[in-house]
């Protein structure tokens, strides 16, 4: 863990506030190049009508729009949840350096919990990662958020 690693992830959990506040399973995530943010993004796939709208993809999206290139090479992605395995793809795809993420995901975890994809040797890029950064404040937003839809219903 870096110095910075703890900023940039505060600043993926203010994102997964967002997705707390529009009634998505909060998850944040930030792109990070040399210092300055790229892109911000949290989970709209209700909103959006869209399986495809996770935090990591929105901002894969607008990362690549603000380079104007679908390669993100040297840039780390923080999300506050372990990404899932569409969310991995799209990650090698976009050449990302290194993911750094909160909370690990037992169920759907692609990249050391319920699957490694990262460690497959199919892949012609390879990503660095480091998970449990900030992970009680990941956890706890994740919890409250589906201790509050179990009251609900």
């Amino acid at each position: 863990m870096t110095d910075n690693d703890a900023i940039y992830m505060q600043m993926a959990i203010e994102q997964a506030k967002r997705a707390h506040i529009a009634d998505e399973v909060p998850v944040g995530a930030v792109i990070v190049k040399s210092g300055e943010v790229l892109a911000t993004g949290f989970n709209q796939v209700i909103c959006h009508h869209d399986p495809s709208s996770h935090a990591e993809i929105e901002a894969i999206r607008l990362a690549g729009q603000s380079l104007s290139n679908y390669r993100l090479i040297d840039t780390t992605l923080y999300v506050t949840l372990e990404p899932c395995s569409m969310c991995v793809g799209a990650m090698i795809h976009a050449r990302i350096k290194r993911v750094v993420f909160g909370a690990y995901d037992q169920k759907t975890g692609a990249i050391t919990s319920a699957l490694r994809l990262l460690d497959s040797p199919i892949h012609n890029h390879r990503i660095e990662w480091s998970g449990g950064i900030l992970e009680e404040e990941c956890v706890h937003l994740l919890q409250a958020f589906f201790k509050e839809k179990r009251k609900k219903t």
